[in-house]
């Protein structure tokens, strides 16, 4: 029996776009749930998972790519369609005669194993869908679509000046279990044990298969390397460190390798959409402070770190350092999922003084707004509202307005408002 669906942000996004633009491409992490939810949006659908359907649909896309296209009604998905990548041309040539949106939806994974061999030269030739296809990322699950949010604060509220003050019901020790358990569709509302493994399989599946999929980043097949190297990037998450620190966390512990092995390691798990790192903002300032311009490492969920790393939820609190580092990768990836559906983008910022704010939210108006997160300790939180301020008052209001607001995302229990002006809020307080 097929699991109830749980509503996504992206549904909404995924509507709009099929408004506006005659093909959708939805790319994520595996597991993520793409397929389902563009199934929920499909009128016909072409399933090229299925091996008793794809070898007809492959031979029918390479003789008669037209009829594949117009199959049924539309939206029409085509889901796995890397099975078919020699396609695309034909996607955009039919998007242009039928001149119409929401034609297509296009869903997959990036691994290669289950991909047809192209058609002579097509994959060299393949044009740009600029206008016609557009891509869009799709996460894992943020608390609020989880059901572990109860979205009595809203991000757009906060924009807009409107603030009431909320309780939420998640202590500490909910949200060591919600790092470790992840946001994976398979993991909501399944028993304590089923669902920790959830990111362990997407795990296995990675350093063991995935990383060595890909054609155009070719990898020499080391499942012990693959996991010392996601060990290495784990114990620096949250952090600006340098692809030689990471190097050096690896040859520490026993495995020293090369400049262009490590970057083809980072492209493979980029292209896979398992790390995705958080870019700086770079505002102009009053002052003549040096801003840091490098990325703040992250993965598509912080499961994925306490999966590499071993860690579980009751060991978490041995080492509060990490968990606060991993808690701050929660926030960041809810924070870039409801920023996504209300159309801002998320980014960091830290400069030469070391005032930081670990993220920022940059509002499709151009207002802004000043984040950092803390686990629970009064004091930390405290000393991090007064650094929002001061920040705040450093940048050049000439070039940005003032900040729309300035939030600490906490474990604490209650979201108020500090005589800073600063919002205190549970993370598991939080909605777009």
């Amino acid at each position: 029996m097929e699991k109830e669906y749980i509503d996504r942000l992206f549904d909404k996004e995924l509507e709009f776009y099929l408004k506006t633009v005659g093909a959708i491409q939805i790319v994520g992490p595996k597991y993520c749930g793409k397929s389902r939810t563009a199934k929920r949006h499909a009128k016909t659908i072409i399933d090229l998972m299925k091996k008793k359907d794809r070898d007809q649909y492959v031979e029918l896309a390479k003789n008669a790519p037209e009829a594949l296209l117009n199959k049924g009604d539309k939206p029409i998905l085509i889901d796995e369609w890397q099975v078919i990548s020699f396609i695309w041309n034909s996607i955009k040539e039919a998007i242009d005669e039928n001149g119409g949106f929401g034609q297509y939806i296009l869903t997959g994974n990036v691994t290669d194993n289950t991909t047809s061999n192209s058609l002579a030269g097509e994959e060299n030739e393949r044009h740009t869908g600029t206008g016609r296809i557009i891509k869009r990322v799709m996460r894992p699950m943020s608390l609020f679509e989880s059901g572990d949010s109860n979205g009595k604060i809203s991000i757009t509220d906060l924009k807009n000046n409107v603030f009431k003050p909320a309780i939420c019901d998640k202590n500490i020790f909910d949200y060591s279990y919600l790092i470790c358990r992840g946001g994976w569709p398979l993991a909501i509302d399944k028993d304590i044990d089923i669902a920790l493994q959830q990111a362990k399989t997407f795990y296995s599946g990675l350093v063991n298969e995935d990383l060595f999929s890909l054609k155009d980043i070719p990898l020499r097949k080391d499942e012990k390397r693959a996991k010392k190297l996601m060990r290495s990037y784990s114990r620096n998450i949250s952090t600006e460190a340098s692809n030689e620190s990471i190097k050096a966390d690896l040859k520490e512990n026993g495995d020293e390798i090369d400049k262009d092995t490590f970057v083809k390691y980072l492209l493979a798990l980029q292209r896979l959409y398992v790390i995705e790192e958080l870019e700086a903002w770079n505002p102009n300032l009053r002052s003549k402070t040096a801003i840091r311009e490098k990325n703040t490492r992250h993965f598509v969920d912080p499961s994925i770190a306490t999966a590499a790393l071993g860690i579980t939820h009751e060991s978490m609190f041995s080492d509060m350092k990490t968990f606060g580092l991993l808690f701050e990768s929660l926030a960041i990836r809810d924070l870039r999922i409801y920023c996504d559906s209300i159309g801002a983008d998320v980014y960091h910022y830290r400069d030469k003084a070391d005032r930081e704010a670990d993220a920022v939210i940059s509002f499709a108006d151009g207002s802004w707004a000043l984040v950092e997160v803390k686990l629970s300790d009064k004091e930390q939180i405290k000393e991090a509202s007064k650094k929002l301020v001061e920040l705040a008052a450093d940048i050049d209001e000439k070039e940005h307005p003032k900040p729309a607001f300035l939030m600490v995302i906490t474990t604490q229990n209650v979201a108020l408002q500090d005589e800073n002006g600063v919002y205190t809020v549970p993370l598991g307080c939080l909605k777009p």
